[in-house]
């Protein structure tokens, strides 16, 4: 079992509700489509980047130690946007990083489960 999370760039939505149609249209765009993958932009592999730095993809090293669902991560993400698991045992911790990098990167953090943005 996993929770989603979904980052990026744009600017910040004025709500929780507007926030989720962003999601829906990028998911759509992006992820949903018969359309070769776009490579992510910058700002989304410099945010991956931060977060391999403090645990690594589940291929690399110890399966345990990684929270990440999916690898690599980095294959997840496609051009301005990410929307990546995280394995439920290590949920809470690991969306309270993945919520505060972004806002360091100008990027924005949903979490589809709870339909909020974060933080």
């Amino acid at each position: 079992m996993s929770c989603d999370l979904a980052v990026w760039e744009g600017e910040r939505p004025a709500d929780d509700a507007a926030a989720a149609r962003c999601l829906s249209d990028l998911y759509d765009r992006f992820i949903d489509t018969e359309e070769p993958a776009v490579p992510p932009a910058e700002r989304i592999a410099a945010f991956v980047a931060v977060l391999l730095e403090r645990w690594p993809d589940v291929t690399e090293g110890d399966d345990d130690a990684s929270p990440w669902s999916t690898a690599p991560l980095i294959g997840e993400a496609r051009g301005p946007f990410i929307y990546f698991p995280v394995r439920w045992r290590m949920a809470d911790e690991t969306s309270v990083h993945v919520a505060d990098v972004p806002s360091s990167i100008s990027l924005n953090c949903f979490d589809p489960q709870a339909r909020k943005l974060r933080p």
